[in-house]
């Protein structure tokens, strides 16, 4: 039923499994290397067919300092971090309260709300591209952050609704019924009692939204234009003129927008395992 462990194999087996795990890898990472040896070549390197060769010259501090000082890239920056934490805390504060109540109570058409958060969650986002940049313009919120930030909390909600309905449905409801039994009141209980127990839940949940509104492309070319708006996912493409593309500073760009996520996930990478396994072994 289970597939037999690495060790347990023959040596034959074995070795091969060695020898292409790092083949593996080195296939995965290499778009990652590419980049980042593309954004410490000099332009002529393009221009010349240079691709995939060793850079001419190194021109990274050039590059990067181009990046840094010479674009909209800080104020891109920006937007993208004041689009994303107010986005990661409405969804996830969201998420908690409606988990909660369709975790822990029972009433008629639980199930059916719950299934329409998670029927969300199915429908092909490029169907909506035209509505919701309608509805945007009549709203008043076409490129501005708010419009965005408010999008992406209606459409993370659904997929944080879920994760955290079923994370709560796991917990012991002994603690909510003995709590209740005390006279403690709702709101209380949830506060005090459940909300506690839900931190490793939060944390791995705020490292996913936090990435997928970061890297978020498509929504940030749809409802924004323009450096005073636009997150830095859309702003890379700046570097690009009517006639020229200049992939050194793309590719620099593109490392420097990869950097804060890494930098969440491996900060709170002890949470984020220890929300996704929590109740495993249950």
């Amino acid at each position: 039923m289970f597939p037999k462990p690495i060790q347990n194999s023959s040596r034959a087996w074995q070795t091969t499994y060695q020898a292409l795990v790092p083949a593996a890898l080195v296939m995965w990472l290499l778009p990652l290397i590419a980049v980042a040896i593309f954004s410490i070549k000099p332009e002529a390197d393009f221009t010349t067919g240079n691709y995939w060769g060793v850079p001419s010259s190194f021109e990274g501090f050039s590059n990067y300092g181009r990046v840094f000082f010479g674009s909209d890239m800080p104020r891109y920056l920006l937007n993208s971090v004041l689009i994303t934490v107010p986005t990661v805390i409405g969804a996830v504060a969201l998420s908690c309260m409606t988990g909660f109540a369709l975790g822990v109570y029972k009433f008629r058409g639980n199930l059916l709300l719950f299934f329409m958060f998670v029927a969300g969650n199915f429908v092909p986002f490029q169907i909506l591209m035209v509505p919701v940049r309608d509805l945007t313009l009549d709203m008043g919120l076409y490129n501005t952050k708010t419009g965005l930030v408010l999008f992406h909390i209606a459409f993370q909600t659904g997929f944080c609704t879920l994760f955290m309905r079923n994370f709560i449905r796991a917990l012991p409801f002994e603690l909510i019924e003995a709590a209740r039994v005390e006279g403690v009141a709702e709101w209380r209980i949830f506060w005090f009692v459940v909300l506690p127990l839900m931190k490793p839940a939060i944390a791995a949940l705020s490292v996913l939204i936090f990435t997928f509104i970061w890297n978020d492309y498509f929504w940030a070319v749809v409802l924004t234009q323009g450096a005073e708006s636009q997150p830095v996912t859309a702003g890379i493409t700046s570097f690009n003129a009517q006639y020229r593309a200049a992939y050194h500073l793309m590719s620099a760009g593109s490392i420097v927008a990869a950097l804060p996520p890494v930098a969440m996930f491996f900060l709170m990478q002890r949470h984020f395992i220890a929300g996704l396994t929590l109740g495993a072994v249950k």
